[in-house]
């Protein structure tokens, strides 16, 4: 939910990354948060639930490919395309509020 992604964005930001967007929404689909890691661009996609193993269950495989449709719609807007640097990252949150990243979790872009 919201909190969830309240504390990853936070997260983010003290690792110095760049919040871009919240809740981005394409023709393809939603993505929960979209950073800039240096020169790359991030979108991460967060799941919470009791356990971190747990959260990381509840992403499936027709979400995985709404989210990489959406990623490419926002990076076809960048300057260069689908040239940009890019990872999708997925961000577990679990009962305590814990955030572990799985960095480039989703490939195939």
């Amino acid at each position: 939910g919201m909190v969830a992604e309240d504390s990853v964005a936070r997260v983010c930001e003290a690792r110095g990354q760049r919040v871009l967007s919240r809740r981005w929404r394409g023709k393809g689909g939603e993505i929960d948060l979209i950073t800039r890691d240096k020169g790359e661009i991030v979108f991460i996609e967060v799941k919470q639930s009791s356990t971190f193993a747990r959260a990381s269950q509840r992403l499936g495989a027709r979400q995985i490919a709404r989210l990489q449709s959406a990623a490419e719609e926002y990076i076809g807007k960048e300057p260069t395309g689908l040239l940009t640097a890019m990872r999708i990252d997925v961000a577990l949150v679990d009962g305590q509020g814990r955030v572990e990243f799985v960095e480039n979790a989703v490939g195939g872009l």
